[in-house]
């Protein structure tokens, strides 16, 4: 892709997993790889799963890097083996990281969704035709004789006919190849693709690999943010990387400022935050806003139902906030029925062009109800 086209596997703001130095938070996931590496038992399909944003891909480039720089034993040789590599670690000067960097390695292919030249955009999915590019990718990395590595971000985003096609090259690997796959929801991929990979699960950063995470791509953060970023994005780097772009933590205190308020609801408050969401222009902020409020529900929910506010705190005041407005476990579950509801209507209000504003103070409404 050209620099003026968007990479569909890039988080703005953020550098690209390939160009990512360090993978914070998930040495268990990279041990399990290295393992079966080291013990001959390496399989030819690995299914990189768990929520967005935790570092699936950047894993994934890890992995294609150690393969592809790292050449396979035939033997001994005359001074016996050379020990099993100890990390997935490849110098930055190797000249596969180069190669890497630059998409010109002949031994990788990536697998994501196209630009639609007619429609200006990336497509909506990635079709069978990408799928296809790579039969002349085997025909030609062949003659290399060395490893063949695919790399398919993401598999969620596979259209019917591209999974088909994707689960006969698992069904009949190519000799010398691993397929790599990034699957955000891998329980919605066909059980038969599933079945035939070995997974890797990734788990939810905590506060302190978040912070290295986040400076990793350029956002200093002080160690409070961190921990509250790590708390509203559920250990995502991808998902706290989009908060901090668009400003999420103040908003996210802006809208526990306002539940404080409740049951005396602060009208003006609630007006001008359903205000800031109207028009087209802002049709981000909407989606933030609602999902901010949905986390503060679920955050709700849960003090009701364990007795104890989340730890630590996302904003200022939120677990006195959240301790007398959810004090026992019936109030929690009616927190949890309306952060239900609230989707619902979201979406359904979505989809007939409700007006934002009206829609955002509606859902404030409904919490003044349970309060």
């Amino acid at each position: 892709m050209s620099d003026d086209i968007p990479q569909p596997d890039r988080v703005e703001g953020a550098p690209h997993p390939r160009e990512t130095p360090l993978l914070f938070g998930q040495q268990a996931a990279e041990e399990v790889f290295l393992q079966a590496h080291n013990s001959g038992r390496r399989h030819h399909g690995w299914l990189i799963s768990g929520p967005q944003g935790l570092g699936k891909a950047t894993l994934a480039w890890r992995i294609a890097k150690f393969l592809l720089a790292t050449p396979p034993q035939d033997g001994g040789g005359l001074f016996g083996a050379p020990p099993p590599p100890e990390t997935l670690e490849i110098s930055g000067d190797h000249p596969v990281s180069h190669r890497i960097q630059a998409l010109s390695d002949p031994g990788l292919f990536l697998l994501r969704r196209a630009w639609d030249d007619k429609a200006k955009r990336l497509k909506t999915q990635l079709t069978v035709d990408e799928v296809r590019k790579l039969k002349s990718f085997f025909s030609l990395s062949s003659a290399e004789g060395g490893r063949r590595v695919v790399i398919v971000d993401s598999m969620d985003e596979l259209n019917t006919s591209a999974a088909n096609a994707i689960l006969k090259l698992l069904e009949e690997p190519p000799a010398r190849t691993t397929l790599l796959m990034v699957a955000h929801q891998p329980s919605r991929l066909l059980p038969t693709i599933r079945s035939r990979c070995r997974e890797l699960r990734l788990a939810p950063l905590g506060p302190d690999d978040m912070a290295r995470a986040l400076g990793q791509a350029g956002a200093d953060v002080a160690t409070e943010d961190a921990q509250a970023l790590a708390a509203l994005s559920s250990g995502s780097v991808g998902a706290a990387m989009r908060l901090l772009n668009n400003d999420g933590l103040r908003l996210y205190g802006q809208i526990i400022r306002l539940i404080g308020t409740l049951p005396r609801l602060d009208r003006p408050g609630a007006i001008a935050l359903g205000e800031s969401t109207a028009g087209k222009v802002n049709e981000a902020r909407l989606d933030l806003v609602l999902g901010l409020a949905d986390i503060a529900m679920s955050r709700l929910a849960r003090t009701g139902v364990t007795g104890m506010p989340p730890a630590p705190e996302a904003a200022p005041g939120e677990a006195e906030t959240m301790l007398r407005l959810a004090p026992d476990m019936a109030r929690g579950r009616a927190w949890a029925q309306l952060a239900q509801d609230a989707g619902d209507r979201a979406r359904h209000a979505r989809a007939v062009n409700v007006d934002p504003a009206a829609l955002v103070l509606d859902l404030i409404l409904q919490m003044h109800k349970i309060a």
